[in-house]
């Protein structure tokens, strides 16, 4: 065991060593579109290459080269800091499609109902709607093979309809939950996915959007939605950034411009071999003047974070929330030849106060201090002028000052105006098992869709009417219980007014599309209670 041990360890380090040498000795141009790129030669004959080819020729055993390298890659780039990693092609292709907010296809949404996959969003006009797919339908077949089946994977699926522009794809569906079988031919198109999630007015006065990424179109697509909220008379703004895990730089800082006159400091960037980079605001911001509430949480991070840092330290508006994740790494991508990528950080970037957000890479370093978190938690602090008391936290981050002369800090994420504490009220065992198995969204399109005969003409009336009846919840419960999960009845008493909710906001989706989803979400939601709350003053 010791010898093998032995082996493998000093086979590891030789394509270790080996895989040094391959990325020092590769050639790096700029394609068409001016980014980095990484070109390997393989034409040269050295060391790497002999290497290479005597431990395929001449290796006791069987050994896959790429994996190898792949796992030296992985093991070099962890120990420069958490955000620097390697993308194998599969995922460098996934994240740019994400990122640029594009891709072929038919156009849908889907749900994997046990095992088939069930139609539960139609893009309009796009190549679905066109060929006469209906939301609800349940696709069996796609080029006459059959998806069906316990071993069902959404990847095999998507693979399945995905393809390129113009190409035709055959899907067989079952209509109305019925025994109508159809086949119909789609024409694949480019499909232009918006990165802002939902845009609506709240009220009169006050709309809401939310943003759940920064990509290559996000400022235009923001753009086109506040003016159709102007329009509407909207004079305040809530702004949703939780869950954002960030995206393209120039997108965010963007998108900070809408808010900030012109010349404003959004953020500076700077690195060993980056020189300091600002970003200032100009006089293009379409929202420069109306009250601004900007909603955080532990997933904001990044890119949303310099957003989140412009409009505090520059005193533009309220952060709502909890404390955001802390990276304040910028990654720039270099590309390979076989489609892989690497993201490597090459600069830090700072808020307009001068502050670093990024938390510490070391893990034995508490994030702002555990026992703080836990008083955030329990509620005790309603304010960042609350928290700040705490000396702990005081000593263990440098104070910067606002354009205002409001103190804030590093060192850790944003730091919320105001804290809104994790509701934890209706969470227990139960409620996870449910939700981890997802057992309501099984239960909404299995019951529920096909019953109800909505009279409500919009996503408002929905929200303010629509009820479960006892009858539904009796078969919430069966239903639930009939999938093998226990659980005493105060558990579900507990658990149950979170469920209704949850269930109304998968129907007001299904029905009503994002809008409906994110009213009956929001409403009387602690998040943005607070930020009516503080527009309303």
């Amino acid at each position: 065991m010791k010898s093998l041990t032995k082996n493998f360890l000093f086979f590891f380090s030789v394509l270790l060593i080996l895989f040094l040498g391959f990325f020092l000795g590769t050639q790096f141009s700029i394609d068409k579109n001016g980014n980095g790129v990484i070109a390997f030669d393989f034409s040269k004959s050295n060391k790497v290459n002999r290497i290479l080819n005597l431990i395929r020729k001449n290796y006791v055993d069987s050994v896959n080269i790429d994996s190898m390298e792949n796992l030296a890659i992985h093991e070099i780039l962890k120990n420069l800091d958490p955000h620097s990693l390697y993308l194998p092609p599969v995922q460098a292709k996934a994240q740019t499609e994400n990122l640029e907010g594009n891709f072929e296809g038919i156009g849908i949404e889907y749900y994997l109902l046990s095992d088939t996959l069930f139609v539960t969003q139609i893009r309009p006009q796009g190549p679905a709607e066109k060929a006469g797919l209906q939301k609800g339908d349940k696709i069996i077949a796609v080029n006459g093979e059959y998806v069906t089946g316990k071993g069902l994977l959404a990847e095999n699926v998507i693979s399945k309809l995905r393809g390129k522009k113009g190409s035709r794809v055959k899907v067989t569906v079952i209509r109305n939950g019925k025994g109508n079988i159809q086949e119909l031919e789609i024409v694949r198109d480019r499909i232009i996915v918006s990165s802002i999630d939902v845009a609506y007015l709240m009220n009169k006065q006050t709309g809401f959007i939310k943003i759940s990424k920064f990509g290559a179109n996000t400022d235009e697509d923001f753009i086109a939605e506040l003016e159709k909220l102007t329009k509407k008379g909207m004079k305040n703004l809530i702004l949703d950034l939780r869950g954002n895990g960030g995206g393209y730089l120039t997108s965010a800082t963007a998108l900070a411009d809408q808010f900030l006159p012109d010349g404003k400091l959004i953020v500076y960037t700077k690195g060993l071999h980056e020189p300091r980079t600002d970003y200032l605001a100009t006089t293009d911001g379409l929202f420069e003047k109306g009250q601004l509430v900007v909603l955080i949480d532990e997933g904001t991070a990044s890119a949303s974070e310099v957003v989140a840092g412009a409009i505090q330290d520059l005193d533009r508006g309220y952060i709502i929330g909890r404390r955001s994740f802390g990276k304040g790494l910028v990654q720039e991508q270099f590309s390979f030849e076989d489609g892989s990528a690497m993201n490597l950080t090459v600069a830090r970037y700072f808020t307009p106060s001068g502050r670093s957000i990024q938390k510490s890479y070391d893990k034995g370093v508490a994030d702002y201090k555990e026992e703080l978190k836990k008083r955030f938690e329990r509620g005790e602090y309603v304010s960042i002028d609350s928290a700040l008391k705490d000396s702990a936290f005081v000593k263990s981050n440098k104070p910067y000052k606002t354009e205002k002369g409001r103190l804030v800090y590093g060192g850790g994420g944003i730091m919320p105006d105001y804290f809104v504490p994790l509701d934890t009220s209706y969470y227990n065992d139960f409620y996870k098992q449910v939700s981890e198995a997802s057992i309501l969204q099984e239960f909404v399109y299995r019951n529920l869709i096909y019953q109800d005969i909505l009279p409500y003409k919009n996503a408002f009336e929905f929200t303010q009417n629509y009820k479960l009846s006892d009858n539904h919840i009796k078969s919430l419960i069966k239903f639930i219980k009939n999938r093998n999960i226990k659980a005493k009845q105060e558990d579900i008493v507990k658990a149950m007014p979170k469920f209704k909710k949850d269930i109304k906001a998968i129907l007001a989706r299904y029905y009503f599309q994002e809008e409906g989803f994110y009213q009956v979400v929001n409403n009387q939601e602690p998040y943005v209670n607070k930020a009516l709350e503080l527009l309303n003053k």
